[in-house]
């Protein structure tokens, strides 16, 4: 199939069920498709925890699919589009799982990413390819999307609707005036996390120096609470936790009114980037440049290079562009300096 296409699609289809922080990267490409075409159809096939927040994006057509039930999940997927028929499919995911769902969707036009990016056999599954890159940051390479369909512009762009429950109970938690901390201190990968102890001492450090309050905030699972209570056991000043209290629309709504987020390599750091909070991002086991908040690089404490050094005897131009160090004590070689030195400077203040 060629591309650019001679006129806007009538239907446009995008494929990304996961993971949280990956679909806060596609938000910005819905917003560029939009802006360029604004009488074109779109359709977002998410899993359905990411459909809890992404359903607060407007003018888009949301078809959730259960991730967890596989095969199943797959018929569903199959029943629900039975009859529907898109122009164009993007299909912005690698993983195996995602490309069985994109065999599930009747299109004319199914866009991958090149054949050295096309892990997981995804270019079995599409029939044309974005432009070939290397070592982008994931949000840059989503973009390489509408740009294979001709839009060479792009709308950096998120402003997702905040529903009036979610913003009364951020401002509940967070009162006019009040410099906040947030802290959400868990990856989905156990190996990406800082010690509780370390959390501890920033928010000490944070209330002590800067008079903020520390909100702890995250998901449900047991790990997370596991972790909160861990911070609250070591920490030296009161500090709220929220720690699987909220939705996912209230949590964006908290770091909508925060003065800034401490936490690891995690989808909060990219709801933070949707609202303009800049965020204090953890990186060892997984490198920034690739995978970090796409507005704070600059606030990022980055000890990839010396994980790299560390733990695989090179440099860190050596090793394969998604590469991850996800070894025991890898997050210890971030030291509790640098993150209080990162929030003076942020906050403009030294102590």
């Amino acid at each position: 199939m060629m591309l650019p296409l001679p006129e806007p699609p009538r239907s446009l289809c995008i494929l990304r069920l996961s993971a949280i922080g990956d679909a806060c990267h596609v938000v910005p490409v819905v917003r560029t498709l939009q802006q360029a075409w604004p009488a074109t159809q779109l359709t977002w096939i998410i899993g359905r925890n990411e459909a809890r927040l992404m359903r607060l994006l407007d003018g888009v057509e949301f078809i959730t699919v259960d991730k967890r039930a596989s095969l199943a999940g797959l018929k569903a997927l199959r029943r629900e589009l039975a009859g529907r028929r898109f122009e164009v499919l993007l299909h912005m995911q690698l993983a195996l799982r995602a490309s069985l769902a994109a065999s599930c969707v009747p299109a004319r036009v199914k866009v991958g990413f090149d054949r050295a990016r096309a892990r997981e056999l995804q270019w079995l599954f599409t029939n044309t390819r974005i432009a070939p890159r290397t070592r982008e940051h994931v949000l840059d390479s989503f973009f390489g999307f509408p740009a294979a369909l001709g839009i060479s512009g792009r709308l950096l762009r998120w402003d997702l609707p905040l529903p009036a429950e979610a913003r009364a109970y951020a401002q509940r938690l967070i009162p006019e005036g009040q410099p906040t901390l947030v802290i959400s201190p868990c990856s989905s990968h156990a190996l990406r996390n800082w010690r509780a102890v370390r959390y501890a001492a920033v928010a000490a450090h944070a209330a002590a120096h800067h008079g903020m309050r520390v909100i702890l905030a995250g998901g449900p699972g047991e790990s997370e609470r596991l972790m909160g209570a861990a911070i609250e056991q070591a920490c030296q000043v009161p500090l709220t936790n929220q720690i699987g209290k909220d939705t996912l629309p209230e949590l964006l709504a908290l770091l909508a009114r925060a003065r800034v987020l401490l936490t690891p390599d995690s989808g909060p750091a990219h709801m933070a980037t949707m609202v303009g909070t800049p965020v204090i991002g953890l990186y060892a086991a997984t490198n920034p440049a690739r995978s970090g908040p796409y507005l704070s690089g600059r606030w990022c404490v980055d000890a990839y290079g010396e994980a790299a050094r560390t733990y695989r005897g090179c440099e860190p131009e050596e090793l394969p562009w998604t590469h991850k160090i996800e070894e025991p004590g890898v997050m210890d070689l971030i030291r509790v300096e640098q993150v209080t030195g990162k929030l003076d400077e942020l906050l403009g203040s030294h102590p």
